[in-house]
């Protein structure tokens, strides 16, 4: 984290942090989202927490991958994610998070904090605010609203 946040609290400093869980039907994984994904980090929008990838057995047993190559192109696309792990994630967390997946399927879990947010957390609670409520409204359920919204009398 920058110096720029000299507060007293050091979670003053910190964005929020949120994670994903991105299934992969078929264990059919091809990389073209890592790109993506290192280029928010690039950018110091986001600062990956922890990284990891889980196959959900047919009889519903959980497992770690351990993947070098996603794409088969020779190349290790997940090295630049090596040692990405700050200890948030644990074994009961990745067999909560393979509740979400469907059997014989894998999945990507990432925890990642929020950077781009830190100076404005920060601003905000040097000025006595205090968050009261966060959460997240799904892509779906915007569409469906704007799309109700557009065809409203």
């Amino acid at each position: 984290m920058s110096d720029a946040f000299d507060v007293a609290d050091p979670s003053d400093a910190m964005g929020p942090i949120d994670y994903l869980i991105v299934e992969f039907p078929g264990n059919r994984m091809t990389g073209e989202g890592l790109p993506l994904l290192v280029d928010l980090v690039d950018r110091g929008l986001i600062r990956i927490l922890d990284l990891t990838f889980i196959r959900k057995d047919a009889d519903g047993s959980v497992s770690g991958l351990e993947i070098g190559d996603l794409t088969g192109d020779g190349a290790l696309d997940l090295a630049v994610f090596e040692g990405v792990s700050s200890g948030l994630l644990g074994q009961d967390d990745l067999e909560e998070a393979a509740n979400a997946l469907e059997p014989g399927n894998s999945a990507g879990v990432l925890i990642y904090e929020n950077l781009w947010a830190a100076p404005l957390t920060a601003a905000l609670r040097r000025g006595g605010a205090e968050l009261v409520a966060s959460g997240r409204i799904p892509a779906p359920a915007v569409l469906a609203a704007l799309d109700a919204t557009d065809t409203a009398p």
